[in-house]
């Protein structure tokens, strides 16, 4: 279906573009391309391939390159059009501008200038990979791309390795195995993750188990493609029956049982019921 012509609002328009298969753009989104009067793009040749494919004309409308490297030179012709009342749609190379893509300082711009920022959202490789991953989705933390240097890295990893919350980071295919290896000494060889790999295209693959089963089943490989890697949490054992008693007692002196149950499971990242049961024998009622 083509994207139908709509009067928009003057305003910014970021569009959540498919990170592979073309048919996961929305209707809203072909309907916005095929209604601003301007179009900025990470990549013009992506986005006119992608608008080609979905039958939406470009017509005389403006289609400017807007990226990291010129974005201080284009940001102020995309403003101009804002102040005279126009709409103008972004959208980055693949997923959802802003998220690891570029746009941060465009809408931070066009909200200063106290113009409207609308969002017309989508795909997402963070999203699709946490979905697929099988790991916990209730509390999870995007952490960007790993430094390259391994120093840098492993300093990094020792930040985000006891945050109570899934992790998901991208990665270079060249770079997979010193980000495993890293992991593996800094998070150990137990932690459960997932590569997951080509995320909606022809040859996606999701490989899950340990740390140390995903070093084994990338170690001979040659890998290619986009890839996304996501990290269960600390596992439970880091908590031992004296802390568990001595944090809820401290809990217990403000809070109900039950509140008390829920702030120190959360706070140690252990299962509530279990920690409500230690609760209720701590007050006297197990």
């Amino acid at each position: 279906m083509t994207g139908q012509r709509h009067p928009l609002g003057p305003g910014l328009y970021f569009i959540a573009t498919p990170i592979g298969a073309a048919r996961d753009i929305t209707l809203r989104a072909l309907d916005i391309l095929a209604s601003a009067d301007v179009i900025a793009a990470e990549d013009t040749r992506s986005l006119r391939h992608l608008m080609d494919i979905h039958g939406v004309a470009l017509g005389d409308r403006p289609l400017l390159a807007y990226h990291d490297h010129n974005g201080e030179r284009v940001r102020p012709r995309i403003l101009a059009a804002l102040a005279e009342g126009k709409s103008v749609a972004y959208a980055s190379e693949a997923g959802t501008p802003l998220v690891a893509d570029p746009g941060f300082q465009l809408g931070r711009a066009v909200i200063a200038a106290g113009h409207q920022v609308i969002s017309a959202p989508g795909p997402s490789a963070v999203l699709a990979a946490l979905t697929v991953s099988g790991l916990p989705s209730d509390r999870f933390l995007f952490a960007g791309f790993a430094p390259s240097s391994g120093s840098q890295r492993r300093t990094w990893l020792k930040e985000l390795a006891t945050i109570p919350a899934t992790l998901i980071l991208y990665e270079s295919p060249k770079r997979l195995q010193a980000l495993l290896t890293d992991i593996h000494v800094v998070f150990g060889a137990d932690r459960k993750a997932a590569i997951c790999r080509e995320l909606t295209k022809k040859f996606e693959e999701v490989t899950r188990g340990t740390i140390e089963d995903l070093i084994g089943a990338y170690a001979d490989r040659t890998v290619k493609g986009e890839i996304v890697v996501v990290i269960d949490r600390a596992g439970v054992q880091s908590a031992k029956p004296a802390d568990i008693e001595a944090a809820l007692r401290e809990a217990m002196e403000c809070h109900s049982i039950k509140d008390s149950a829920t702030i120190v499971s959360q706070a140690l990242n252990l299962p509530r019921r279990q920690v409500y049961q230690i609760a209720l024998k701590l007050a006297g009622n197990g």
